[in-house]
This record gives structure tokens, C-alpha cells and sequence, in this order.
């Protein structure tokens, strides 16, 4: 029997780490307010009485801030200033007994895939018939859509797959549902991710199923942008970008991390594909759909690369020209394979690598959005901020990519598409008009 308190809860959920994390909060969300808890992202009225903090413990930095937030809650509550602090996701998933035993102040640890272990705090009930629903902390404009969990692929220097399991793909129906219910929030842009989008469906439907889930996705009414993070390089399916190609609601877009270049490399990372496998993909990707946008991101300090190995990786950058990239300073995760090889980088040698490459693309970048000037973008306005209206193209993502700060002469709102008309470009953003 359920005792009733004299006042009543309000959980704020605080979410670390990646866009997954993200939408694990906000299933939480779902489930909370579907009980009618009260139940608020990243609150900054500090009137709630319950934290629920979901960290990341994918590289060492990530670690130590989800860390930090823990411990920033644990003092809110010495203070008086909340009741409970619950902590779930990648770090507790890994770490459950070392965090319970070094933080004994928190209420409790959940695992990555405890939703209802997590519910059953607030003696609340997980509701099966919400499956895809969800209390968005992003904008009503645009969200992500999870099409699977875990990964099965063995590189390295990546965690994941001790925190997250193996790969399961999400039923395709699923997956289209929720896309429908996501649009009629309001949602016009989805960003798909998993740990490897081009594995999906086969592990239920027993080959590569992608293409058909952007078909039947694609097919939603009302859902403008559709956009693709995170493919595996090994095996890529083509026929992705040939559906890409044929349907205009599916951004010329992919974000597909190769993490180096050198054979050396690729080989010790254990990435499943040659530097000359990766050349020929990414021709083949140009070909079939030239003026595609190819965001890729790269490890710097591997143990064992040599300066030779990052001059290789800088001419693989000059050559292909990709338009975005993002790099990480190598992290030595216990756990993993790379963790038997000797780390023999200091942090200031990986992060000075990781900056020698990041100019290398700094001006290839600038190059870029050069040609831009004095062309015509569908730009979807994200926000207004200090009186100015900010955007994005089919061309960047969320946070991670370049913007647009637009001119207009009329009102625009969040979520908003115009056509603006690129005047000036930088290294990373660009200005324009409106084009009324």
C-alpha cells in the first residue's frame, strides 16, 4: 500500500555525456510524468527535491565531470536543499561498486538498463504502452531517435560495449511510431543514432536494414529533416546513399567516425577496414552523391602512433576535404583491449596532436565556407539570442556543426525553415539574409 507524503515530489533529471544518454532521460521523463510525478531537465529553479543525475563514463574527462556532478548533488543534499540523489547511466553501469562504496551519500546506483529498477524508487510503475514516448529536453523543433543499443564491434579503445551490451535494433514499427509521435509534438528534424546505425536490423531481420527504416521513416508526414549519426566505416552499406539520394527529407548528411588513417593505427584500434578501403568508400560516397556533408571524427595518441602516423593522418584530411571533424585526445579505458598496450603519450602530447590536426581542418574548413558566399541555404532556425537568429543547413548537426547567423527583416520562430543567402563565412559559422 502506497503511503502518501505531505508534499509532493519534483525530480530534476541532470543528463551527462552523449545524445543516447539524452534520450534515456527523457524516456525517464516520460515515465515519471506518465505516474504524475513532477519531473523537470537540467531545473535552474532549484525547487525540486530529487535529483536524478545520468552520467557518462566513456573517456577519462567524462568520468571526472559526472564525478564532480555527483558530488555537487551530495552537497546540495548535506545542505538540506534535496531528499534524494539517484545516479544511473554509462558510470554507474561500469563503476556500480566503486561509486556505492567511495559515494555512500547516493540513494542509489541504476545500471544503464534499470528504467523500472529506477521508477520503482518513486513507487511508480513502468508503463509498456509508452514506448516511445517521451518528455523532450531539446527543442519542440528537433529531437533524436534511438534506433538501437549496444554494439557488438570490439575496436580498441572504445568502452561502449561494456556499458551499453551487445546491439539489439529497435522493431522498425517501433521506430517509425515514434517518429510519428515525435512530429506531431512538433518535432520537424530528426537526428538518428545508435553506437552503430549501419548494424541495424541484423540482428532481428538478419541483414542490414537501414535503407528500408529511412524509406518507411521518410515516408512520415510532416518530418522535414531526417539525419544520420554514427556509421561504422567497415562494410558501409551504399545503398544508404542511394536512398539518401532519392528522398529530399533525408539531409545530405553523415556522420561516420573512421578514427585514423594510418594502417598502423587502424589495425591496433582493431577498426575492422584498411586506409585504402576508406579511400575507396569515401569516392564512392562522393560519387554517388556529390555535395554530401561527411563529418568524421578522429582519435589522437593512440598508444603506439608515431609523428609519422599523424603526418599520415593529416595528408588523409588535405586529401578528402572532410567538412567537419571532431578529434579526442586518446583515453586509456580499463576494460578494453587498448588497455593491455602501453599509454605511452602524456596528455599534452595527445592534446598538442589533436591541435596540430584540428588546423589542418581549421583552414580546410575556412576553404568551405568560402564557396558558400553568395549561395542560397533551406536554413532551420534554432534559436534567437541577443536579437539575432541563429540556424543551421542540411549540412550541420546539433552543437557539434557549423551555424548560421541570420539577418531578416521579418519575425521568424524556432523551428522555422527559410532560404538565407550566405554573405560572409568564417572558420566554423557563417552570416546571411533572410531571402524574403
Amino acid at each position: 500500500m502506497k503511503t502518501k507524503k505531505l508534499h509532493k515530489d519534483k525530480v530534476n533529471i541532470i543528463t551527462l555525456g552523449c545524445s543516447k544518454n539524452m534520450v534515456d532521460s527523457e524516456e525517464l521523463s516520460g515515465q515519471l510524468k506518465a505516474n504524475e510525478i513532477n519531473v523537470v531537465h537540467e531545473n535552474e529553479q532549484a525547487d525540486h527535491n530529487i535529483v536524478v543525475v545520468n552520467t557518462c563514463g566513456f573517456i577519462e574527462q567524462a568520468k571526472e565531470e559526472s564525478i564532480h556532478t555527483i558530488l555537487e548533488q551530495i552537497e546540495l543534499k548535506r545542505q538540506g536543499l534535496l531528499e534524494k540523489v539517484y545516479v544511473t547511466g554509462c558510470l554507474s553501469e561500469r563503476y556500480k561498486k566503486e561509486l556505492a562504496a567511495s559515494i555512500p551519500e547516493v540513494d542509489a546506483f541504476f545500471g544503464t538498463m534499470e528504467l523500472p529498477l529506477i521508477l520503482r524508487q518513486f513507487e511508480a510503475d513502468y508503463k509498456v504502452e509508452l514506448l516511445g514516448e517521451r518528455l523532450l529536453s531539446t527543442p519542440q523543433h528537433y529531437a533524436y531517435l534511438k534506433i538501437a543499443e549496444g554494439c557488438n564491434r570490439t575496436c580498441a579503445f572504445c568502452a561502449i560495449p561494456l556499458m551499453r551490451g551487445k546491439h539489439i535494433s529497435k522493431p522498425m514499427e517501433a521506430i517509425v511510431k515514434e517518429a510519428e509521435m515525435l512530429v506531431a509534438k512538433g518535432v520537424k528534424e530528426i537526428m538518428l543514432i545508435a553506437q552503430e546505425l549501419t548494424y541495424y536490423g541484423l540482428d532481428i531481420y538478419k541483414k542490414r536494414m537501414l535503407p528500408e527504416l529511412l524509406r518507411r521513416l521518410s515516408d512520415v508526414k510532416g518530418l522535414i529533416w531526417i539525419r544520420l549519426h554514427y556509421a561504422y566505416p567497415a562494410k558501409f552499406p551504399l545503398d544508404i546513399i542511394d536512398v539518401m539520394k532519392e528522398r529530399e527529407n533525408i539531409c545530405n548528411y553523415l556522420d561516420m567516425p573512421l578514427q585514423h588513417a594510418s594502417d598502423a593505427m587502424l589495425s591496433a584500434m582493431k577498426r575492422q577496414i584498411t586506409r585504402r578501403e576508406m579511400d575507396e568508400l569515401i569516392a564512392a560516397i562522393r560519387e554517388k552523391l556529390p555535395g554530401i556533408c561527411l563529418r568524421t571524427t578522429l582519435i589522437a595518441g593512440f598508444p603506439g602512433e608515431t609523428e609519422e602516423d599523424v603526418e599520415e593522418l593529416k595528408d588523409f584530411i588535405r586529401k578528402h576535404r572532410f567538412e567537419r571533424i571532431g578529434i579526442f585526445p586518446y583515453s586509456h579505458e580499463e576494460g578494453t583491449s587498448g588497455y593491455l598496450l602501453t599509454d605511452d603519450l602524456s596528455a599534452a602530447e595527445k592534446e598538442q596532436r589533436a591541435q596540430e590536426i584540428m588546423e589542418v581542418q581549421q583552414d580546410i574548413s575556412y576553404e568551405l565556407n568560402q564557396q558558400k558566399i553568395g549561395k542560397t541555404f533551406k536554413t532551420i532556425i534554432d534559436r534567437i539570442e541577443a536579437g539575432r537568429y541563429i540556424g543551421r543547413t542540411e549540412f550541420d548537426s546539433v552543437e557539434v556543426d557549423n551555424e548560421v547567423i541570420i539577418q531578416s527583416t521579418k519575425a521568424l520562430e524556432p523551428g522555422e525553415f527559410v532560404d538565407v543567402n550566405i554573405t560572409k563565412a568564417y572558420d566554423y559559422d557563417l552570416e546571411g539574409i533572410a531571402v524574403d
